[in-house]
């Protein structure tokens, strides 16, 4: 059986910042790496929960809302996939930046956070996903272009 993309990638010595996981034709899915994989503590699920909330209704109501065909958290709970269609590293990047900042500044409730909108509605934690949002944005609010390759 062949590997997918995401198990070629050497976590050993793979850093927080923002990749480009793989390009299919006009789709590249972008990884949003939050945790260096494998060294403890990881995000929690509560803070994990709220900031795929944030950053879904952010990017979506953004300006290039409708490049958006998916945000939303690893399984090892290291960081997320961001999907878009048509939009350059560029632009990307320039998103993702911007929606860190207007996430950060978000106040009151949660976007899409009822029992009717949610299936995990009280799994939530504003407190710890501003706080792993603050060291991500410090970690990646100088990152071009350039920086957007997996270092081997």
């Amino acid at each position: 059986m062949e590997k997918i993309a995401s198990f070629t990638v050497d976590h050993d010595v793979l850093e927080p910042g923002i990749y480009v996981s793989r390009i299919d034709g006009d789709i590249v899915t972008y990884d949003l790496r939050f945790i260096k994989p494998n060294t403890p503590p990881f995000l929690e699920n509560g803070a994990l929960h709220t900031i795929e909330h944030l950053f879904a209704t952010y990017m979506r109501n953004g300006r290039f809302g409708r490049n958006i065909i998916y945000f939303g958290p690893m399984g090892c709970r290291t960081g997320f996939y961001l999907i878009v269609r048509d939009l350059s590293n560029k632009d990307t990047l320039a998103l993702i930046k911007e929606t860190l900042t207007q996430a950060l500044a978000h106040t009151g409730d949660i976007p899409g956070n009822t029992a009717k909108e949610c299936g995990n509605y009280l799994d939530h934690d504003v407190e710890g996903a501003m706080r792993d949002m603050a060291k991500y944005y410090d970690t990646v609010k100088d990152w071009t272009i350039y920086d957007l390759q997996y270092k081997k």
